[in-house]
């Protein structure tokens, strides 16, 4: 398989420490949250920056998907939420996906947001590994 675009970054101090981009453009300081046992320090953490990436590709696949049915949408918004679970001895994520498309009727809006589900690189990606929720905003 032929990658279109390669992002890397790199971690040091897990939970508590640092992730940096190779081009720099990334440069972030973690914090544990308070609800994992954390001081809530300010920084972001890894449940953040998923639900950041999540919401930014299953967007642009709704887009793209709306494009493809030639249905006019404005104003989209997707809003992840992705938590963390007890696993047994260790843990598991789960999402919620709210999708909003403004002025849409809810069926419609609900089967562009399952055609997006097919399309959205994170959502192959968690296909079968985790728990995803999506929820429709009329």
């Amino acid at each position: 398989m032929s990658a279109l675009y390669t992002a890397t970054a790199t971690a040091e101090g897990g939970r508590s420490g640092q992730v940096t981009s190779s081009d720099g453009i990334l440069n972030e300081v973690l914090t544990m949250p308070r609800e994992l046992g954390g001081d809530g320090a300010a920084g972001t953490n890894p449940e953040q920056l998923f639900a950041a990436g999540y919401a930014a590709c299953f967007e642009s696949a709704l887009r793209m998907v709306a494009r493809k049915h030639k249905a006019k949408v404005d104003g989209t918004k997707v809003t992840a939420a992705i938590s963390i679970h007890k696993d047994g001895e260790g843990f598991k994520l789960s999402a919620a996906l709210t999708v909003s498309i403004p002025g849409m009727e809810r069926e419609a809006a609900t089967k562009l947001a399952e055609a997006a589900h097919q399309e959205c690189p994170y959502s192959k990606a968690t296909r079968g590994n985790m728990e995803v929720a999506i929820a429709v905003e009329a």
